[in-house]
């Protein structure tokens, strides 16, 4: 009798389940495709309503079901802005890092935890900015001039490197379901955006067709291609089409030459940027209309939830513009399963945000981002045998500001330099703390005196968010979120002065930035110079590792240390002649690439390069030679033939290997398509492979032509 009535009562709830799901409307059912979903809902929405959902604050559609959605998140290193959320280095330092593979798992991170706010937020039925799946990270601008105070939030000035950390990015927080996104991923700022950050809203960014393809739009083009769900128009104009309503960008490449399916969002205030200062139309109305027309789903901003309606009285714009604009945003919510009854992400709840094994992650990550830059007479990694007391010195060595950098989340669990150097030395060692000076006293410093008594001093200098970074977010930057110079502040440089001429011990010097910085300003006063970046919140920890030799520091630079700003042209300036790796001859401080190991490394050819099926296919052979184990980077760059516009050289290939301390060589494959030898030709508007004698070039830097191998095409 029991397993009868067990019998009827899943019967009933199969039969209910099925009359439920005959109940879903054709857009709520996950079982049809998704293109007919997006024309079921639209057919069914009003015109006011369409309207409606086309800025990032959406109302919703109670009768419909739909739910308020704001559609405003950051996750450029971490879920932003929302809580409790594991923090990792910032963008720049991920770059550091020059490992995709690692890069791919931070972003499935950050997306199980951006999913798992969700989640709770829903249940406590709140929609707010910053709360959804909609992440307008990352931000693959290239870094072209050190100036630029965003140029932390970036992967440096290579087009190759961006490419691939941020396909890398766009991979782990998309996800690999076939049917639906983990997250929707978002390539900002398209295009040619990287300062000034005072004159942003109203800039006319002028570059050459060459510049532009081969360098602003590189990366764009190959995380398109990779499927990323959503690109972001900037605030400025480029040869004076403001970009959020560009024919060029929008329609002519983006939609039409590249396919790209998804939504475009606009940043944040840029339809009335278009309208109060670029002046390129008189009315709001006329904006609100062009933005539709060209290509935009989604407002940042009210714009055209204000002004499309009166555009479409007029007769600006359509009903069938207005399907056309919305319909990439809707695909994005299908795919996200918005619309679902239920998703495969639906389990995630608190225990999957900031775990131990995500912060685990963090640790590694700021690990392999920490560049070394100078280690006099070895004196890295510290013998805990040989220093008895240590003095921890400067104002960034307890700064959370110096750990998270900018768009950042907030941690419970945050590792203060101090804080991580303090554990890994252990209760035995003698450790003195001195703030030491502050970012403006060039005369009253502290803890000198103190050192004077230690075996060795670790000082903590440089820059955080607030001296650089973002308009109207680095509050005390000295240019408006620019920077002036290469300096670190001029009260910390009086201060590693004044602390080498009280102590004839050991300094090693830690630098947090998220830019170059005038190293050889500070060599002389350092045995050792670490530079760390923003390096999230183990920071303190991985810095320690790193210190004591627990990892061999493998970061490697993805920008040029120059040794002047008058080496660079002038900031206005987006002409790619004299700027980055690519195409300045100068000498520098340090070149892209570069950062010491513990060990040395050989390299040897085993396989020359051949061209073969539309490939160059070449292996080589690197050893360790190192009493430790170290990672390091083979980095291949190609050289063109002496034709007029080509790079010096220019990287095409790189792998983060790990060599054991025992001597066995490791083989390293590349196999590089010809398409990547392409250049755009100006006159026939396309790219072309220019016949004539190639180089490749394998070693851990750009400057380090460790192996060379000529090719004819």
């Amino acid at each position: 009798m029991k397993r009868l009535r067990a019998s009827v009562f899943a019967a009933f709830i199969a039969v209910n389940a099925i009359s439920a799901q005959s109940r879903l409307l054709p857009y709520q059912d996950p079982k049809n495709p998704l293109e007919a979903r997006v024309q079921d809902l639209l057919q069914r929405l009003t015109t006011d309503e369409k309207i409606s959902l086309l800025g990032n604050t959406s109302p919703g559609v109670e009768r419909l079901d739909i739910p308020e959605y704001n559609w405003w998140s950051e996750a450029l290193h971490g879920v932003a802005r929302n809580g409790e959320a594991t923090i990792f280095p910032q963008a720049i330092g991920m770059a550091a890092s020059f490992n995709t593979g690692l890069m791919e798992q931070v972003a499935a991170v950050i997306s199980t935890e951006a999913r798992a706010k969700y989640n709770l937020a829903q249940a406590r039925d709140q929609h707010s900015m910053y709360q959804g799946l909609t992440f307008w990270s990352p931000n693959i601008n290239i870094f072209r001039d050190p100036r630029w105070g965003r140029g932390q939030e970036t992967y440096g000035e290579d087009p190759f490197l961006t490419a691939a950390m941020g396909t890398a990015f766009v991979k782990g927080m998309q996800g690999d379901n076939p049917r639906l996104l983990k997250t929707s991923a978002c390539a900002k700022h398209y295009a040619v955006h990287s300062g000034p950050e005072a004159d942003r809203h109203g800039f006319n960014a002028l570059v050459g067709e060459k510049d532009l393809r081969e360098t602003y739009l590189y990366a764009f083009h190959k995380l398109v291609d990779a499927g990323v769900e959503s690109v972001m128009c900037a605030y400025n104009r480029v040869n004076g089409e403001p970009c959020c309503t560009s024919p060029t960008l929008l329609q002519d490449i983006l939609l039409k030459e590249w396919g790209f399916r998804g939504h475009v969002v606009t940043d944040c205030g840029a339809l009335y940027d278009i309208w109060q200062n670029h002046k390129t139309f008189s009315t709001a109305e006329e904006v609100a209309a062009e933005a539709v027309k060209r290509g935009i789903s989604m407002d940042c901003s009210n714009l055209i939830q204000k002004y499309a309606g009166a555009a479409m009285e007029k007769g600006l714009i359509t009903a069938t513009d207005l399907d056309k604009a919305l319909a990439p945003a809707l695909r994005t919510q299908f795919r996200l399963g918005i619309f679902d009854p239920q998703t495969p992400y639906d389990a995630y709840g608190a225990d999957s945000i900031a775990n131990d094994g995500h912060i685990r992650l963090s640790r590694k990550m700021a690990q392999e981002s920490m560049v070394l830059l100078q280690n006099k007479d070895h004196i890295l990694p510290l013998d805990r045998n040989k220093y008895g007391g240590y003095m921890l010195l400067g104002p960034n060595a307890a700064s959370l500001d110096a750990l998270i950098g900018n768009y950042h989340g907030t941690s419970s669990r945050t590792v203060t330099f101090v804080d991580g150097f303090t554990r890994a030395a252990g209760p035995g060692a003698r450790i003195e703390y001195d703030m030491g000076c502050n970012y403006s006293d060039t005369t009253r410093f502290g803890g000198i005196w103190a050192a004077g008594n230690a075996d060795i001093s670790i000082v903590f200098l440089g820059l955080t968010p607030v001296y650089e970074g973002e308009n109207g977010d680095a509050f005390l930057a000295e240019n408006g979120a620019d920077r002036l110079n290469l300096g670190i502040p001029k009260a910390h440089m009086a201060y590693l002065k004044a602390l080498r001429a009280r102590t004839k011990t050991p300094i090693v010097l830690v630098l947090t930035a998220g830019s170059s910085l005038d190293i050889d300003e500070l060599a002389p006063y350092a045995d050792a110079i670490l530079m760390a970046w923003y390096p999230g919140q183990e920071g303190g920890n991985a810095l320690a590792d790193v210190l004591f030799g627990e990892v061999s520091p493998s970061g490697r630079l993805p920008v040029t240390f120059y040794r002047s700003l008058a080496d660079v042209p002038d900031y206005k300036n987006y002409d790619m002649t004299g700027r980055t790796y690519r195409y300045f001859g100068g000498a520098v401080q340090f070149p892209f690439g570069f950062g010491l190991s513990y060990c040395d490394f050989e390299y040897a050819w085993k396989n020359k390069p051949a061209v073969k099926d539309g490939l160059v296919s070449f292996s080589v052979k690197v050893r360790n030679t190192g009493p430790v184990d170290a990672d390091e980077v083979v980095q291949v760059y190609v050289g063109y033939p002496n034709v007029e516009g080509m790079p010096v050289k220019e990287l095409k290939g790189f792998q983060k290997v790990n060599l054991s301390a025992d001597g066995k060589a490791r083989s390293v494959q590349f196999s590089i398509s010809l398409e990547e030898f392409k250049k755009w030709d100006e006159t026939g508007h396309d790219w072309k492979l220019y016949p004539g004698n190639y180089r490749i070039m394998v070693g851990s830097h750009s400057a380090d032509e460790r192996l060379v191998e000529g090719f004819r095409i």
